[in-house]
């Protein structure tokens, strides 16, 4: 392609002819290096019309051009780079003259929070015990990419291009409300139901409405890292709760609280399945204490061990309970699409707040994952994913137990994962980062956990970025490397 003719304009102070400004701005652009090697300049006759010259003008600027090697002409293929135009200067960085002092102009610090280390190029790795990611032998690319087709038509034009203001695809509404809830026990109306931008900005949108800074939230301790994060930033007083083998105790919570979060269906990261009774007390104390709920039940499609137990959402007769569901787990973390379902007073509030962040999520990935979902792709995609899981799942268990690793949290219901716990004196960071040189990917715990419960001897690892025939060689190296530290430190006391 040549060099966009709008590149060139010119300027009514210049002190000089048209053909020494055009001659200019073209040697400028060389010797700053927009303009590379070889590239194409605009013909003469597009130049002199977006210029309002004449051609021979332009003609002349390029000869002159050509003269002093900045050009080449190649007869009717036009004006190019040449090769010999002389090299941008090689410019060192410069000091910075800024003298804002942004530690003190900065009002609100967003970074130093400890996160996962998920690297982008994972996929080059042999053993990547990770969580979330896309699997692509299972996931159905070729649907996925009809439905994109389907929703870039002219029928569906408007959920393409429009402002939908603060409104959400009402196909993609429909299909939660009428087939997603639904399996979970729930029923809603549209005007209960919002469409995020994942299940983390359903978080976010939730903590912005409900929390101030005085104001009560209790949380899982170890929990999700995001969802720690959000809670810091809106500065409410925060409560972590020790979770046990059945999830977040509610005898635990205290009375002044004013919102509980909470993962019953697969607590993160421990995997731990809230069970009916507790989820039932657990509702009693919201209305004895008078607190919401907002549950997270970002993994309820991989139950394929036993049925999901009901959604606290399912259970609740009150209206307490805020419903954060996603579709990052099911279909691919790059989709960026979740939703909340709580009353409509609620819901309200938190549209008019994503309203003034971001209006709504792209009409053009709602209307896709609509078609998707409606035309029976989803379902076949989560009975793929669940059978896969089973398999891996299996293959985990038996290597596992065969080298010995040590299992602190295993869900009973399925999921995609499982809470390791490495021998006393063995820190999981440290672990991390010498199976990263065999490519093995584990992520370590002390991200989940509280700062002042911090330790540093969990770890997870997840199957669904892996496959079957990867696990045991994966485990086998995990095994062998914490039995060389094992064998180090014996040394070295």
């Amino acid at each position: 392609m040549p060099i966009a003719v709008e590149t060139f304009f010119l300027d009514p102070a210049f002190d000089g002819t048209l053909q020494q400004q055009i001659q200019q701005m073209v040697a400028s652009g060389i010797l700053s290096g927009r303009f590379k090697h070889g590239e194409k300049l605009p013909s003469s006759r597009k130049l002199a019309e977006h210029l309002g010259v004449s051609r021979i003008t332009v003609t002349l600027a390029y000869n002159e051009l050509i003269a002093d090697d900045y050009l080449i002409s190649a007869g009717r293929s036009g004006y190019f780079v040449s090769d010999n135009a002389p090299e941008p200067p090689q410019l060192t960085s410069r000091t910075s003259g800024d003298t804002v002092d942004w530690a003190k102009a900065i009002g609100n610090k967003y970074t130093g929070a400890i996160q996962l280390d998920k690297p982008l190029d994972w996929r080059r790795y042999k053993y990547p015990f990770l969580y979330g990611q896309v699997d692509p032998h299972i996931f159905d690319r070729q649907n996925w990419r009809l439905c994109a087709v389907r929703a870039l038509g002219q029928r569906d034009f408007d959920s393409l291009t429009a402002d939908q203001v603060d409104q959400d695809d009402p196909q993609l509404l429909e299909f939660i409300a009428r087939h997603t809830l639904p399996r979970r026990g729930i029923l809603a109306n549209p005007d209960e139901i919002l469409i995020t931008v994942g299940a983390q900005n359903a978080l976010w949108l939730t903590a912005q409405v409900l929390l101030t800074q005085r104001r009560m939230a209790a949380h899982e301790d170890p929990c999700y890292p995001g969802l720690r994060q959000i809670l810091r930033q809106t500065r409410c007083h925060r409560v972590p709760l020790a979770v046990d083998e059945d999830g977040l105790p509610p005898e635990l919570i205290p009375p002044e609280t004013d919102v509980v979060f909470t993962t019953p269906s697969h607590q993160c990261p421990t995997t731990a399945t809230m069970p009916l009774g507790r989820r039932q007390e657990l509702l009693r104390r919201a209305a004895k204490d008078d607190f919401l709920i907002v549950e997270d039940d970002y993994e309820f499609e991989m139950s394929f061990l036993n049925p999901p137990s009901p959604a606290l959402k399912s259970l609740d007769e009150d209206g307490r309970v805020i419903y954060v569901g996603s579709f990052s787990k099911s279909l691919f973390p790059g989709l960026r699409l979740g939703y909340l379902v709580g009353p409509a007073p609620f819901i309200r509030e938190a549209r008019a707040l994503r309203m003034s962040v971001l209006r709504h999520p792209p009409g053009h990935m709602q209307r896709t994952a609509a078609y998707f979902l409606s035309l029976g792709h989803y379902d076949a995609l989560i009975r793929r994913l669940r059978n896969a899981f089973h398999d891996r799942r299996r293959a985990m268990d038996k290597a596992i137990e065969e080298y010995g690793l040590e299992v602190a949290g295993s869900p009973t219901f399925g999921g995609s994962s499982l809470w390791m716990r490495t021998p006393e004196g063995i820190d999981s960071n440290i672990l991390a980062d010498r199976l990263r040189a065999k490519s093995v990917l584990i992520e370590p715990g002390p991200a989940f956990c509280e700062r002042d419960n911090r330790e540093a001897r969990h770890y997870r690892l997840a199957y669904s970025s892996v496959t079957t025939p990867q696990i045991a060689p994966g485990i086998a190296l995990i095994a062998t490397e914490i039995d060389a530290m094992r064998r180090s430190a014996q040394l070295a006391s």
